[in-house]
């Protein structure tokens, strides 16, 4: 019986995409950022516009890096608000190109390339059987449009999603050697390299990294797993003891890595927490309330120690509470629509004004409704109809439909486990450091194409049913 394969007139197309499938989807990714970015001048050219979309704060450190030499917000203080890996890396790219919207554009799309090269390594590496899995999941990556978006704004997620990317595929080749040799050792310490800068650019990799040891422990004995990954646990604490050092020059303190991580644990661990969440508003616009911070200036070490104990006696006050604060943030995290559902609007009067002065409204249903943003201020953009209604239906089919066939993929592949555990292990890993503090959207996305790896499986898995199913005859009278 002759099948659809044999009978179908473009094998010889199938043939050379499924053996050029990497450069078919950097090729697909480029042009994809590069049409989003001049269809939208005036969303992303910030040095014409002087509203900077992502983050605003990395752009101000590496302007003051390069003027002054000195990391900090404020030109030749130097301080620890925020990571500092990824200000340093724009700051090299306005050094070498430039600053200016196209330059942060063409070295992000360089960077998501980088990454969309790591996840097809990572699918044929941990999916050996599944050759059309790593280049959709890499396709899929190419074209989602919440990660075009994000990744053409000044933000840290392509270094981050980069270095993540490149961290879990050396930990892929680690694992695989039966002994130690000098590969290996190179491996390892390229994994503990990439670690420590993971670190510093978001903290968030220490529950990561246990469980990747326990994943080695899925294939190789103890001893192997510690002589393996020791070196990589070294290495990283030695990258971070760098900045932990330069702190501590500040400081005259231990800083681990920011100042700020007092003020992120108290915004998902608060009185307004489940409030705000739940009335569709990011926990970014709430602080503490007037008083309760002792400390003379708001942005010091003592008055984010302040925040962090505003919170634990918070939990340890409400412990009542602390069930439904995990659930709505779990649900936050994983929601199928963007979160935050709503951001503040424009308005005359600038009450927002990014020190936690937030001046909380209701309309007139009694619900929380908060305005008043400065004019032209970047987050406006959030509440045009383009992103509000646009965005939002597009990333709710696109993320939606993908994360329903990762479900099904997950359950297809679970006899994978001891390979495919490892993507299990990063969205476990992720979802509990957001739980812990806050989550959104843009705090999940760096992971989702490792999901899409999953959704790429289900669609495999489904074609190749049907493609060996054989056709149905119907009898001749």
């Amino acid at each position: 019986m002759t099948t659809l394969a044999n009978r179908s007139p473009s094998i010889p197309l199938i043939a050379t995409i499924q053996r050029y499938q990497l450069p078919i989807v950097l090729v697909i990714a480029v042009v994809l950022r590069l049409v989003i970015y001049f269809a939208f001048p005036g969303v992303f050219r910030f040095e014409e516009t002087g509203a900077v979309q992502g983050s605003g704060s990395y752009d101000v450190y590496a302007q003051n890096l390069l003027a002054t030499g000195v990391y900090g917000y404020t030109p030749a203080v130097p301080d620890a608000l925020i990571p500092p890996l990824y200000s340093y890396a724009l700051a090299g790219v306005y050094a070498v190109i430039g600053r200016g919207g196209l330059q942060v554009a063409l070295f992000h799309t360089l960077l998501d390339c980088l990454s969309i090269a790591c996840l097809y390594v990572i699918g044929r590496r941990l999916f050996p059987k599944r050759e059309w899995v790593a280049g959709l999941a890499g396709l899929f990556y190419a074209a989602y449009p919440y990660l075009i978006f994000q990744n053409l704004t000044v933000i840290d997620t392509p270094l981050f999603m980069l270095l993540l990317y490149l961290f879990l595929l050396l930990v892929v080749v680690l694992r695989e050697p039966p002994t130690l040799d000098r590969r290996t050792w190179g491996l390892a310490i390229a994994a503990g390299v990439v670690l420590g800068l993971g670190l510093l650019c978001r903290p968030i990799l220490p529950p990561l990294a246990v469980f990747v040891a326990l994943w080695f422990l899925f294939r190789l004995s103890f001893v192997q797993t510690v002589l393996r990954l020791l070196p990589v646990a070294l290495l990283s604490v030695a990258v971070l003891g760098l900045w932990i050092a330069r702190n501590y020059q500040v400081y005259n303190a231990f800083v681990p890595l920011t100042t700020t991580s007092g003020a992120n644990f108290w915004q998902g661990n608060s009185p307004y927490t489940i409030p705000y969440f739940l009335a569709g508003y990011d926990v970014q616009w709430t602080s503490p309330d007037p008083g309760q911070i002792k400390s003379p200036n708001p942005q010091s070490r003592e008055a984010d120690a302040e925040r962090m104990a505003l919170a634990m006696q918070f939990l340890r006050e409400n412990p009542d509470k602390i069930p439904q604060l995990l659930w709505v943030k779990f649900v936050v995290y994983w929601s199928i629509d963007i979160a935050p559902l709503k951001n503040p609007t424009e308005g005359e009067l600038p009450r927002l004004d990014y020190q936690g002065n937030v001046i909380p409204e209701t309309n007139e249903q009694g619900e929380l409704e908060l305005g008043q943003l400065p004019p032209g201020d970047p987050v406006a953009q959030y509440s045009t109809s383009l992103f509000d209604q646009v965005g939002r239906t597009v990333h709710a089919l696109y993320w939606g439909g993908l994360f329903l066939l990762g479900l099904i993929g997950v359950a297809l592949s679970w006899r994978q486990w001891r390979e495919v555990s490892l993507l299990w292990f990063v969205q476990i890993s992720m979802t509990l450091m957001y739980v812990l503090f806050h989550p959104s959207t843009r705090y999940r996305v760096p992971t989702d194409p490792l999901w899409f790896l999953f959704s790429a499986y289900a669609l495999v898995w489904l074609w190749g049913r049907i493609r060996h199913t054989p056709p149905q005859t119907t009898a001749q009278s």
